[in-house]
């Protein structure tokens, strides 16, 4: 199939709006009762056992004209997440500091090229593998996935630096992360859940969990180094070829940058206010707990970081201004991660941090306010597009929601299990969580919506509920890197610039290569005895 005839993004979302439209027309409506309980100190509304009853029908018809206001209502805190990352990071890159910090990187990498073993593996590679590991972890262990938004747009320049595509740049990060996500070991927002529905041990089977997360994490490596060794050697085959145009236009742009550019008195006048901002950060929060699992690890996080900060800053104030301002993109990320692990943080304190950080990059680049707004027009403007995407995925759910059909659905497919074998039942709950997780993208929420249904099912037919953990484990995953539900999905692509339907042809074969994996490693579940299961 031709590229130019594959429908654009908003048609297949429009259409699928219309086909739930019409299903619920078609499906009886019916919902569960619920009831809220407390799960791992937080409160969950969760599906009564045995409650499923037919309501009033709610057919949909004109509502799908709403769709794309009620999405944008649904999916805010992700829009307005696009357009203050878009906006801040135009700031930053008004400085060149993240271009000429690429290549400087790109020069120095090759260093490592003397030693033997990095030259017999290849640095690109390395660096593509490091990556993929370092995000994987971060999506397994406190569930990454809306924070990504934030690095694509730094790790997709760097990818087409490195002579690939906008496509590897997205695995390299966004995906990676959402492999690590179904091969969570420690995410307190999937596993924690669904084994505290359960009435498991708090991340119980851990062992296991780990091996699949290193088998799924490799097999991610693999297939990115051969696309982006195929992509290095053939350029044009591509299917971003001519989208990426832009990056590569930006980096020839930058080609000449360097971090030599001399320090200006602005420059110096924001590390004296971001220093006078993490001292009183450093008093008022001396200490940060880590939580990790059922462990926790306190140490003066804060105080510390500060401190590396104003050694670090100040010696890249010493040399150039944009090597400070690389410093505060790098620092912003360990606080990022420090408040994500240590204090909860969500969308509202990330996009905070984020538009600090470009404000405070562009006026040490030495530019006056009205250059800032200007900017900052510019990028959330560019987030235009990937913004109204998420708003109109957003109305699927609305319109599946309205027409009362998602517990239909549910209670539907929950039926299909109940003659079959014990694999076979396995099986079936993996492919159902696969399924659902297509229209409720939301691991929590799917976590609270399923298990409770499932897990007492395991018992009647001998499956243990740590394997029916792990099913929704690996059902919750791997279709959120495809699902047009997906608010972080599409805000990840339209900050790679990568059409949905291009996406979709890319990688159906890759997400039906792991969905097959997924069922490999539950059946060890089913035969053989394994810690925790």
């Amino acid at each position: 199939m031709q590229l130019n005839k594959i429908p654009h993004t908003y048609t297949i979302i429009s259409v699928v709006i219309l086909i739930c439209a019409a299903l619920s027309w078609v499906i009886p409506a019916g919902e569960y009762a619920r009831e809220t309980v407390e799960v791992n100190g937080s409160e969950r509304t969760v599906i009564v056992d045995h409650s499923f009853h037919p309501v009033e029908a709610s057919p949909q018809s004109w509502q799908v004209f709403g769709a794309l206001m009620e999405g944008f209502e649904k999916q805010s805190g992700i829009i307005a997440f696009l357009l203050i990352i878009g906006g801040a990071f135009q700031i930053m890159n008004s400085s060149r500091a993240i271009d000429a910090g690429i290549l400087s990187f790109l020069r120095n990498s090759r260093r490592i090229e003397r030693f033997g073993l990095f030259r017999r593996l290849g640095v690109n590679n390395v660096v593509v593998a490091f990556i993929i590991i370092l995000f994987s972890a971060f999506g397994a262990i406190f569930g990454m996935s809306e924070e990504t938004l934030a690095f694509v747009i730094i790790i997709v320049p760097l990818a087409i630096s490195m002579g690939y595509d906008s496509i590897t740049g997205l695995c390299m990060v966004y995906v990676a992360a959402h492999v690590g996500f179904s091969g969570a070991v420690l995410n307190p927002f999937t596993i924690g859940i669904a084994q505290g529905l359960s009435d498991l041990p708090l991340f119980s089977g851990f062992g296991y969990r780990l091996f699949c997360w290193v088998i799924l994490t490799t097999i991610l490596i693999v297939v990115v180094l051969r696309y982006a060794h195929r992509i290095y050697k053939h350029p044009e085959r591509s299917l971003m070829y001519g989208a990426d145009a832009y990056w590569r236009e930006r980096g020839e742009e930058a080609s000449g940058e360097t971090l030599e550019v001399p320090t200006t008195r602005s420059a110096w006048i924001v590390y004296a206010l971001i220093m006078i901002a993490l001292i009183a950060f450093s008093v008022n929060y001396p200490q940060t707990t880590f939580t990790v699992g059922e462990g926790s690890l306190s140490f003066p996080a804060i105080p510390v970081f500060s401190a590396l900060f104003a050694f670090s800053g100040f010696v890249a104030l010493r040399k150039s201004n944009q090597l400070f301002i690389l410093n505060l993109l790098g620092f912003t990320i360990v606080f990022l991660v420090t408040g994500v692990m240590g204090y909860g943080w969500y969308l509202v304190e990330i996009s905070a941090i984020f538009l600090a950080m470009g404000v405070l990059s562009g006026f040490a680049n030495n530019e006056n306010a009205d250059t800032l707004i200007g900017q900052f027009l510019t990028g959330a403007k560019d987030m235009l597009s990937a913004a109204l995407v998420v708003g109109l995925a957003g109305g699927i759910i609305q319109i599946l929601q309205e027409g009362r059909i998602i517990d239909p659905i549910l209670h539907g497919l929950a039926a299909l299990m109940g003659e079959a074998g014990r694999i076979t039942s396995l099986g079936v709950m993996y492919l159902i969580q696969t399924a659902i997780n297509i229209i409720i993208p939301s691991g929590s929420a799917k976590a609270a919506l399923t298990m409770p249904i499932m897990a007492p099912f395991s018992d009647v037919i001998g499956i243990s509920r740590q394997a029916t953990v792990l099913a929704f484990q690996f059902g919750d995953g791997f279709t959120n890197m495809i699902t047009p539900t997906s608010g972080v999905l599409m805000g990840a692509l339209g900050m790679a610039r990568i059409p949905y339907e291009v996406w979709v042809k890319w990688f159906f074969r890759i997400l039906l290569l792991f969905i097959v994996m997924g069922m490999l490693l539950l059946i060890p579940t089913v035969l053989v005895p394994l810690d925790g299961f």
